[in-house]
């Protein structure tokens, strides 16, 4: 009869709470006793013991988990109690955490900014040794002497170019391109740095001889857009993206190989633009120092060289100032766009913006004399420690280079043919469509 008797199939989901019934009321270890027969309440009634069981724990009740979940401390799942599996111990003063998600999160990312902070602090100190330990010649000199040699260079090249041999006239060409390049890049990027000299006085006084009347520029808006705006927002959306190197009307190879040389004729046009935005006497003084420069050159020219037409004399001018106006381009737009983007509510601390959103190129005689080892192939550097003069930051490169790749953080470098490749077979993507943000989640 007991092998015949068949006990009904229960539904998984009872067993289920039976189980977490009676579970509850052992760890309760509150028996409840009948009041008239003094034995102990069988567990036929759930509700009750389960109702004990979630006060002994400062739990709460189904229909008010819905209002504690909603908070910003709010729990999924209940809190462990002692010799759970979890071997978590049970909180003090009820069932929500001792710290909320969000106020971990904010710890967290406070205790992430220390360091990321702690960590330019150190690569600085490192780098402050270096630099102290630096002669006056290293820290300044030898760029100075490779200024001096531009403008020596420069000056030779109108004898060369009154002669009447064909390769001697291609030669002061080319000589005197380089020279005003040198004087034009290396020399205005120093000065606007502030590295050719410890003094303020005399970084104003060249940053207006290099930029205006050497580079064709407003000094002012030279050193805001670049030292106040491309650096601080190194690759942030709308600020210091190189969006200025950007002309997505123009295909790649045009872009890339034949607008570059309009880039002298352009400068003094863009320039006027930029003095509406000035106040008057600044605007004046501008305009008059870049004036005094286009004309000293054409003249030179006429006088010295001895160019008969004056719009000889005028097209020979503007093709000396675009010899190197395509590897400029190409130079600024392969060592930014690209690499990571940033948006300005979520741009990362300085360390993590320059070590992502930097490249260096490889050294190249004639691009390290014309536009300087801080622009090709010490970026990184130049980013990190901006005052620093060229010769200082190809001193310091093995030191920084080490240090990012011992902190696991990025240290861009790349070949100039691998780069120019990259944005022949993604233009569109590049220097056409919007790039995509990135957002570091910090040093793993």
């Amino acid at each position: 009869q007991r092998g015949a008797e068949e006990k009904p199939v229960q539904d998984p989901l009872q067993i289920q709470e039976r189980v977490d019934v009676e579970t509850a009321g052992k760890e309760s270890g509150i028996p409840e006793r009948n009041q008239g027969l003094g034995q102990e309440q069988s567990p036929a009634d759930p509700q009750q013991l389960l109702l004990r069981w979630r006060k002994r724990n400062h739990t709460v009740l189904p229909e008010k988990e819905d209002s504690v979940r909603s908070g910003p401390c709010s729990t999924e799942n209940p809190i462990p109690l002692e010799g759970d599996a979890n071997g978590l111990e049970k909180e003090k003063g009820g069932g929500l955490p001792k710290s909320c998600p969000l106020e971990e999160a904010r710890q967290g990312l406070s205790q992430q900014a220390e360091g990321e902070e702690s960590l330019m602090r150190e690569l600085s100190t490192l780098v402050q040794k270096v630099v102290r330990s630096s002669s006056w010649w290293e820290r300044h000199g030898i760029d100075g002497v490779l200024i001096t040699l531009a403008l020596v260079s420069f000056a030779a090249g109108f004898f060369l170019l009154r002669s009447d041999n064909l390769l001697l006239f291609c030669l002061g060409i080319f000589i005197q391109g380089l020279a005003h390049s040198s004087l034009t890049v290396k020399g205005s990027h120093m000065a606007s740095h502030h590295a050719l000299t410890e003094s303020r006085f005399w970084s104003k006084i060249w940053a207006v001889f290099f930029i205006e009347i050497c580079g064709s520029f407003p000094a002012h808006e030279g050193v805001r857009s670049h030292v106040k705006l491309h650096h601080p927002y190194t690759n942030v959306i709308g600020l210091g993206d190189s969006s200025v190197w950007k002309v997505p009307a123009l295909s790649r190879y045009v872009y890339l190989f034949l607008a570059p040389l309009a880039l002298p004729i352009l400068t003094p046009l863009v320039a006027l633009g930029f003095l509406k935005n000035i106040d008057f006497v600044n605007a004046v003084q501008s305009l008059c120092f870049i004036c005094l420069g286009l004309c000293s050159h054409y003249w030179l020219l006429l006088e010295i060289s001895g160019f008969q037409s004056a719009w000889s004399a005028l097209f020979f001018m503007f093709f000396i100032r675009a010899i190197l106006a395509i590897p400029f381009i190409h130079v600024n737009i392969f060592q930014h766009i690209g690499l990571p983007m940033f948006s300005l509510e979520k741009k990362p601390k300085r360390i993590l913006q320059m070590s992502h959103a930097v490249l260096n190129l490889p050294r190249h005689p004639l691009l390290d004399w014309t536009f300087g080892h801080a622009i090709v192939n010490c970026h990184v550097e130049h980013h990190l420690f901006p005052s620093l003069s060229d010769h200082m930051c190809l001193k310091i490169k093995p030191l920084v280079s080490q240090y990012l790749t011992k902190k696991s953080l990025p240290y861009h470098e790349d070949t100039y043919l691998s780069r120019l490749r990259l944005f022949i077979e993604r233009y569109e993507e590049l220097m056409v469509q919007v790039p995509p943000i990135t957002q570091l989640v910090g040093i793993q």
